[in-house]
C-alpha cells in the first residue's frame, strides 16, 4: 500500500513502521494521540475511489493524517461498496492494534454509514457494525464518524 501526508509528501516506510516513529515522536512531544480509521468511496462512471485514512489526534491540540487511495470497478451495489470500505477500515486496524496497544494509544474505527434509516448507506449499518465491533475494535458511525465522513471524504 502507498500512503502519503495530506500535504502529498509519500511515506517510503511500511506504514506500520511510519505510524510506530509517529507515536514515539508525538509521545517524546508529550503529546496524548488518539488513532482514528476510516475509509470513504465515491463513484466516478464505471470506478469506485477509495480514500482510507489514519487519523492522529492529540488531545486538544489538533491533529494529523495518514492517506491511501485505491480505485476499482464499480460493479457493485452500494452495501456491498459500505461493507468494503469498513473491511479497508479493519485491515489497516488489525495490522496497528497490536502496534497501538503497544504504546496504550487509544483506537477506533469509523463507518461512512448513516444511522438514521432514511439515509440508503443505514442498509450496511448493521453488518459493519458487527464486523467492527466483532474484531473488537470501538465502532463509531454518522454523525460522530469523522475520520471516514469528513477526512477519507476530502482526500478522495
Amino acid at each position: 500500500m502507498n500512503w502519503r501526508r495530506l500535504n502529498g509528501d509519500k511515506i517510503d516506510l511500511p506504514v506500520k513502521e511510519a505510524v510506530e516513529k509517529t507515536l514515539i515522536r508525538e509521545q517524546k512531544a508529550g503529546h496524548t494521540i488518539k488513532v482514528c480509521i476510516g475509509t470513504d468511496s465515491q463513484v466516478k462512471g464505471a470506478i469506485a475511489e477509495f480514500a482510507t485514512v489514519i487519523v492522529f489526534l492529540r488531545e486538544k491540540k489538533g491533529g494529523f493524517m495518514f492517506i491511501h487511495n485505491e480505485s476499482r470497478d464499480s460493479n457493485m451495489g452500494l452495501k456491498e461498496r459500505m461493507i468494503l470500505e469498513v473491511a479497508k477500515s479493519v485491515e489497516v486496524a488489525y495490522s496497528l492494534c497490536d502496534l497501538l496497544d503497544r504504546y496504550n494509544v487509544e483506537l477506533e474505527v469509523h463507518a461512512d454509514i448513516n444511522t438514521d434509516p432514511h439515509f440508503k448507506s443505514n442498509a450496511a449499518l448493521k453488518e459493519a457494525m458487527g464486523y467492527i465491533l466483532g474484531m473488537g475494535f470501538v465502532f463509531k458511525a454518522k454523525p460522530d464518524a469523522f475520520a471516514s465522513s469528513s477526512c477519507a471524504d476530502k482526500v478522495i
